[in-house]
C-alpha cells in the first residue's frame, strides 16, 4: 500500500515543520507521524477559524493539505497497494478538496469533515503498528 522506502514521507514531514524522530523512523512510523502532524493542522486549523486568525487558519490548512498530499498520498503504492491504496488517494483527493473549500470560506464545519474522516484511517493504522492512537480530535 505504501511505499517500502518512505523518502517522500520524510521530506514531506520535515518540510512542514516536524523534525524530531524522522531520522530513523520505520516507514510505519512516518505515516503514522504524518497522521497526528494532519490531526493536529485540522484542530489549529479549526481553533484559528473560532478565533477569526484568517492567516493562522490558511498557515495550517496549507500544512494539512501539504500533508495530504506530499506526504500521505506521496507514499502510496497502488501497483502493490491496489484498491486500498487507490480509495485512500481517492479520499486523500476529497479532504484536499474539502480544506480548499473551507479555506476559500472560512468554514470550520468542512475541516470538522475532514477531521470525521481522516481520524478512523488514523486511528486503523495506529492499531496496525500497535502504537498508541494519533492525538484525537475535538467532537470527532
Amino acid at each position: 500500500m505504501y511505499t517500502p522506502v518512505s523518502s517522500r514521507a520524510a521530506s514531506a514531514y520535515r518540510q512542514v515543520g516536524v523534525q524530531s524522530g524522522v531520522d530513523g523512523a520505520s516507514p510505519h512510523m512516518l505515516i503514522k507521524m504524518l497522521f497526528d502532524g494532519l490531526i493536529q493542522s485540522l484542530n489549529a486549523a479549526r481553533g484559528a477559524l473560532q478565533r477569526g486568525d484568517v492567516a493562522e487558519k490558511g498557515r495550517q490548512i496549507g500544512k494539512a493539505v501539504r500533508i495530504l498530499e506530499e506526504g500521505l498520498k506521496g507514499g502510496l503504492n497502488p501497483a502493490q497497494g491496489g484498491d486500498i491504496a487507490r480509495n485512500l488517494a481517492a479520499l486523500y483527493d476529497y479532504c484536499v478538496g474539502r480544506l480548499t473549500l473551507a479555506n476559500v470560506r472560512n468554514d470550520a464545519a468542512l475541516v470538522e469533515e475532514v477531521v470525521r474522516l481522516i481520524a478512523p484511517v488514523a486511528q486503523g493504522w495506529s492499531e496496525i503498528g500497535g502504537g498508541s492512537a494519533p492525538a484525537q480530535a475535538a467532537g470527532a
